[in-house]
C-alpha cells in the first residue's frame, strides 16, 4: 500500500510492505504537481502495490490563491448574485467594521465575475413544480454571449432544482450544444440538497476542481503506469475516506480539502492503537497548522465546511481549522513596528533564508536553526544542507529597534502562541477541557514546535508518533473506500411518509452498488443517517441513525427517538411532543480496507539508559544558553526517558522537549511528553 500527502511544500510518500513503514519525502512541484507525486513514487518503488492512495490541496490552493480557468455560472433569472450575497454572515472581526467586505464577493476577488454569471428564464416551484418552464431561446442567447467570453466551463444551479432537475439536466444539454466539450456542473447531481446559496457554490466548485484535477488525474494515472503500477489508483475525499478515482472525478468537489483531513484520522487510528481517545490534532507543516479533534475515537464530522469564511462547500468533511503557522511562517515587522509571525508564508519556492534559494526574509525554520534546534546538516533526512549566516543575515536586515537576541526569541515565542491560540480555540468552540485531551503533533514541523506549545494550552500531554513528517500520508493508509450519496427532502416522520422514505433510501443505496467494483460487494457495509429537525426549526441535527432493512412505521418511529436522542446530546434539551421533520437523507457503502500496523518497539535491557550523542548549546529560549541532548530517534527503546531541555531527531523531523518535560517512548515507538 502506498499513501500520498500532496502539500503546499513538500509532497509525503509511505509504503506499507510486510509490516515494514518507509517513507520518502520531496519538494512540492507547484506547477506541475504530479512530478513530484511521480518522483516519489518512483523513488519508494510503486510498481509492487496494490494501491495508490491520494491527498492533495492543489485544488484547495488554486482557490485561495484565485489562480482559476474562467468558467461561467447559470442560475434562475434574478437570482445571478447569490455568489456575491452568501450567507450574509460577518467574522466577529468584520462586525463593527463598515468597509469589511467577504473575500469572494465582487468587491475582492469573485470567483465567478458577474458578467459570467447569467439569469435564466425558468423557474420551479418548492414542491418541483413548473411555475415557469424553461426558455430554451433565452438560454441559447446567454450560452452564445459566454462562448464570445471564452468560458472553461459552466457551473449551473436553478431554483429548488433539487426536488426536480430536468430544467438542470436540460440546459447542460443546450451548453454543451453551444460551447462545445467543456465541463458542465449541475447542482442537482453534484449537491442535490436544500438551500440555495450552499448548492451553488458546491457546484461552483466542482467545475473548479474538474479542471483541476481532470487533466492531472490522467498525467498522474499515465505515469503510475509508466512507473509500472497496476493497482487501484484511490483519491481521499474531505473526510479522508477514500474513493476510486475513476468515481472521485464525477464529482471532484468532495475532494477539494483532502489533504489536511487525513491527518485526523491517522491520529484516531493510531490513538485507538496506544489507548488514547481524546485527541486534538496538530499538523504543523511548511505553510500552516491544521488544527482537528478525536473525541471518544472519533474525529468530529461536519455535513459542510469553509474553504473561506461563508465560501461553503456540501461534503462530509472533518472540521479542521487553519492558521498560517508553519515552518515557512514570515517573520515580518509591521507598520507599527510590532514582529508578527505569519499567516505569510515562504513556502517551497523560495523557501527560508537558510534553503539559499533565493529567499531573503526569515521564517520560522531560520528561527529554530539559530536557537539550535535544527541541525543544518542533517535537515530533510540529510537531503538539504542548511545555511545559518544567511538565516542571521535575514534577520539582521528586519527593520526593527529590537536587538538580534530578542527577534529571534520573539519570533519563536509568538510562533508558538499562534499555534496555541488556535488549539485552545477549537477546544473551546466545542466546549472541552484541553486537560482531558492529548495534544498529538505531527507535520514536519510540529514536534519541534508543539511540546512548547503544551503549558499554554494545558494539555494532559504531546503524543509525537512514529513518522510525524509523514503522519497525514500514514492516514491515507488508515482509512476505508466509501462510496457516499444524499438526498434532500422536507418529509414529516409519520408513519404515513414510511414508503416515500424508503424509496429515497433505496434508490441511493442502488445507485452506490452500481459504482462498486465486482470485488468489493461481498465486502460492503451501508450506513444510514439523516439530518432532521423540529418542525420550524432553521438548521437540522445531523447524522441521526436509520435503522437498515425496509422503512416502516416502526423504523420512522425509530428514527423520530433517535433524532429526539441526538437532538437533546447537541443541545441538552428534548422536545418530544414536537413533530420532527427529515431533511437530508444520506447513505455510506463503506469497504474494508487493510490499515497500516505499527510495529512495537523492544525495551532497552535492565540496568540500561538512553544516551545522547552529543550535547546541543540551544541559545535565545531564555536569557541564558542551555545544554541540550541530542538523541536520535532510531536509538531509543520502548519505556526510555528523556529529561528536557532535548532534541529528538529523526530524518524527517525533529522533536524539541522544553526545560521541565520529560518524554517517554511508548510500545509503539511514540514520544509522550509530559510536565516533569
Amino acid at each position: 500500500m502506498i499513501g500520498v500527502d500532496v502539500g503546499g511544500t513538500f509532497t509525503d510518500v509511505v509504503a506499507i510492505s510486510n509490516g515494514e513503514i518507509r517513507t520518502v519525502k520531496v519538494s512540492t512541484d507547484v506547477r506541475t504537481t504530479e512530478r513530484g507525486v511521480l518522483r516519489g513514487a518512483e523513488e519508494i518503488g510503486v510498481a509492487d502495490s496494490a494501491v495508490f492512495n491520494h491527498a492533495s490541496t492543489h485544488g484547495l490552493n488554486a482557490i485561495i490563491t484565485r489562480r482559476l480557468p474562467k468558467i461561467a455560472f447559470l442560475t434562475t433569472l434574478g437570482h445571478r448574485d447569490i455568489l456575491d450575497i452568501g450567507r450574509t454572515w460577518r467574522p466577529v472581526e468584520g462586525l463593527t467594521n463598515p468597509a469589511w467586505r467577504r473575500s469572494y464577493g465582487d468587491a475582492n476577488r469573485p470567483l465567478v465575475p458577474r458578467y459570467l454569471r447569467r439569469g435564466i428564464r425558468e423557474r420551479l416551484t418548492a414542491d418541483g413544480g413548473v411555475l415557469i418552464q424553461l426558455d430554451e431561446d433565452h438560454a441559447r442567447e446567454e450560452l452564445r454571449i459566454l462562448r464570445k467570453c471564452g468560458v472553461e466551463g459552466v457551473a449551473i444551479c436553478l431554483i429548488n432544482a433539487y426536488v426536480n432537475h430536468h430544467h438542470e439536466e436540460r440546459l447542460r444539454q443546450l451548453a454543451h450544444e453551444e460551447l462545445g466539450d467543456i465541463p458542465v456542473s449541475i447542482s442537482s447531481e453534484v449537491s442535490p440538497l436544500a438551500k440555495e446559496f450552499a448548492r451553488a457554490s458546491t457546484t461552483v466548485v466542482d467545475v473548479f476542481m474538474r479542471l483541476t484535477y481532470d487533466e492531472y488525474t490522467r498525467r498522474l494515472d499515465s505515469g503510475l503506469k509508466e512507473l509500472g503500477f497496476a493497482g487501484d489508483l484511490n483519491f481521499a475525499d474531505c473526510a479522508a475516506q477514500l474513493v476510486r478515482s475513476d468515481v472521485a472525478m464525477e464529482h471532484p468537489f468532495r475532494i477539494v480539502f483532502a489533504g489536511p483531513a487525513a491527518g485526523t484520522v491517522s491520529s484516531a487510528h493510531f490513538g485507538d492503537l496506544i489507548g488514547a481517545g481524546n485527541l486534538l490534532c496538530a499538523d504543523v507543516g511548511g505553510t500552516s497548522c491544521d488544527i482537528s479533534m478525536v473525541t471518544e475515537g472519533r474525529p468530529f464530522v461536519n455535513t459542510t465546511f469553509e474553504l473561506e469564511h461563508d465560501l461553503i462547500v456540501n461534503a462530509l468533511s472533518n472540521e479542521i481549522s487553519s492558521i498560517g503557522a508553519g515552518g515557512g511562517s514570515l517573520v515580518t515587522i509591521n507598520a507599527a513596528g510590532e514582529l508578527k509571525v505569519g499567516p505569510g508564508s515562504a513556502g517551497a519556492d523560495p523557501g527560508p533564508a537558510c534553503y539559499g534559494l533565493g529567499g531573503t526574509q526569515p521564517t520560522t525554520t531560520d528561527t529554530c536553526l539559530l536557537m539550535g534546534v535544527i541541525d543544518p546538516d542533517g535537515f530533510a533526512g540529510g537531503r538539504m544542507k542548511l545555511d545559518p549566516d544567511l538565516s542571521r543575515q535575514a534577520f539582521d536586515a528586519l527593520d526593527s529597534k529590537l536587538s538580534f537576541d530578542q527577534r529571534v526569541s520573539y519570533a519563536f515565542n509568538i510562533g508558538i502562541n499562534n499555534i496555541a491560540e488556535g488549539v485552545v480555540n477549537i477546544a473551546i468552540q466545542h466546549g472541552v477541557d484541553p486537560r482531558d485531551y492529548s495534544l498529538v503533533a505531527f507535520g514536519a514541523a510540529g514536534p519541534m514546535l508543539l511540546p512548547a506549545v503544551l503549558d499554554l494550552v494545558h494539555a494532559a500531554e504531546v503524543i509525537v508518533p512514529p513518522h510525524p513528517g509523514l503522519f497525514s500520508a500514514l492516514g491515507l493508509v488508515s482509512s476505508d473506500l466509501v462510496y457516499a450519496d444524499s438526498r434532500s427532502a422536507y418529509t414529516l416522520l409519520t408513519a404515513e411518509a414510511a414508503e416515500q422514505v424508503d424509496k429515497v433510501y433505496h434508490s441511493m443505496e442502488e445507485r452506490l452498488r452500481e459504482r462498486l467494483q465486482e470485488k468489493d460487494r461481498g465486502n460492503v457495509t451501508f450506513v444510514r443517517s439523516f439530518d432532521g429537525r423540529l418542525a420550524g426549526q432553521t438548521w437540522e441535527t445531523p447524522f441521526v441513525g436509520v435503522p437498515d432493512g425496509e422503512i416502516d412505521a416502526d423504523a420512522i418511529a425509530t428514527m423520530v427517538a433517535n433524532f429526539h436522542d441526538a437532538y437533546a446530546e447537541r443541545s441538552g434539551n428534548r422536545f418530544e411532543a414536537l413533530p420532527v421533520q427529515g431533511v437530508t437523507y444520506r447513505v455510506q457503502a463503506v469497504v474494508k480496507a487493510d490499515k497500516v500496523e505499527y510495529p512495537t518497539l523492544p525495551e532497552r535491557p535492565a540496568g540500561e539508559s538512553a544516551a545522547p550523542t552529543r550535547t546541543l548549546q540551544i541559545r535565545y529560549l531564555t536569557d541564558e544558553v542551555l545544554d541540550a541532548g541530542e538523541y536520535q530517534r532510531t536509538d531509543l527503546r520502548a519505556g526510555d526517558r528523556i529529561p528536557g531541555p532535548a532534541v529528538i531527531r529523526e530524518p524527517l523531523s525533529t522533536t524539541f522537549l522544553v526545560p521541565g518535560q520529560v518524554a517517554t517512548v511508548g510500545a509503539h515507538g511514540e514520544l509522550r511528553i509530559r510536565k516533569a
